[in-house]
């Protein structure tokens, strides 16, 4: 009898028509696993809310491979996997478009003040449209906060639309005509800003009440990276206080996120983190998780990994499985 194919399992809501071309002929795949399945699994597809902890990964000893349906890790422990061979398949760029184009309808939203005239005309308001002041993209300064695909996207986005852009990335350099050597040159000079950084310890509460105080009055503030790169408490004092003009969220912390006062406030708009998560881009995404779990069960380097030293543990892995190209 010939050996089964490896098995795949989903962790969090995978539809197994957006993996099924790509595993086709390679992969068994399991969209809801039981305990026994994630005891045989060599390979997932992980959703940005499943934790891998080493709780998880000793439920899994065979998982040689995890593919993150994104680039956030900060519920994976890259250590534990690393050192137990265990590649983080992530999917930069797949989303990148869709969360760019996200944030650009967010601040549209806001800038144009739909919530509000959407309110007047359901309520029989008409007399009052003068009272709502429409504002303008066209001529104004689009603050990038974080350079990479999604934020370049955004910028050029903004070209488009007639914006001014600045940047700010303190790891990745943006061009030198669109530079800020600090993140207060950029809230100082930007009408709309949006963040898109990964979560680390010097990125948590980026946004916070000495940062606000920067901001040009009546800026427009867009979160499509991580909840925890604003302080909520701040920024509603700020909102409040007329500093700021609004603010969109697609993304929180926790996820999903307990109610904020800020939540109520009309000029906010709030989107459940699925900007990255448009037709095309889910599509995209899946793809690309699903082939980087083929190549590493195949033996071949991922596209992209959150853990570079993987394959060094990999390598020193010694059982019949791990020799004759199966399971560890």
């Amino acid at each position: 009898m010939s050996e089964q194919l490896p098995l795949v399992v989903g962790l969090g809501a995978v539809d197994p028509s957006l993996v099924a071309e790509v595993f086709s002929g390679r992969c068994r795949f399991v969209a809801d696993p039981t305990a026994e399945h994630l005891r045989e699994a060599q390979g997932a597809i992980a959703r940005a809310d499943a934790t891998l902890d080493t709780v998880f990964l000793d439920r899994t000893p065979r998982m040689r491979v995890v593919a993150r349906t994104g680039v956030g890790v900060e519920r994976v422990d890259l250590d534990a996997a690393t050192s137990r061979g265990i590649a983080i398949v992530v999917t930069p760029g797949a989303g990148a478009i869709a969360v760019a184009e996200g944030a650009i309808a967010m601040a549209m939203h806001l800038v144009k003040r739909l919530g509000r005239l959407t309110d007047l005309v359901r309520s029989d308001r008409w007399a009052d449209r003068g009272l709502v002041a429409v504002g303008d993209l066209a001529g104004s300064t689009l603050g990038v906060v974080g350079f990479g695909r999604i934020g370049r996207h955004a910028a050029t986005l903004g070209a488009a639309l007639g914006m001014k852009v600045l940047a700010y990335d303190p790891v990745a350099e943006p061009p030198a005509e669109l530079r800020c050597g600090t993140l207060a040159e950029l809230l100082a000079g930007s009408d709309v800003i949006t963040l898109h950084l990964p979560l680390t310890p010097d990125t948590h509460h980026l946004i916070d009440a000495d940062a606000l105080e920067l901001t040009r009055p009546g800026a427009i503030l867009v979160n499509c990276g991580r909840g925890a790169l604003i302080d909520n408490d701040a920024a509603f004092q700020a909102l409040q206080a007329g500093r700021i003009a609004g603010i969109g969220l697609d993304v929180f912390d926790p996820e999903p996120p307990q109610h904020h006062p800020l939540f109520d406030h009309p000029d906010v708009v709030l989107t459940p983190h699925l900007m990255g998560l448009s037709k095309n881009a889910t599509a995209a995404t899946f793809t690309a998780a699903a082939t980087g779990v083929v190549d590493v069960l195949d033996g071949r380097e991922p596209a992209a990994v959150a853990n570079p030293q993987w394959r060094t543990a990999a390598a020193s892995a010694t059982s019949p499985a791990a020799s004759s190209g199966g399971a560890r």
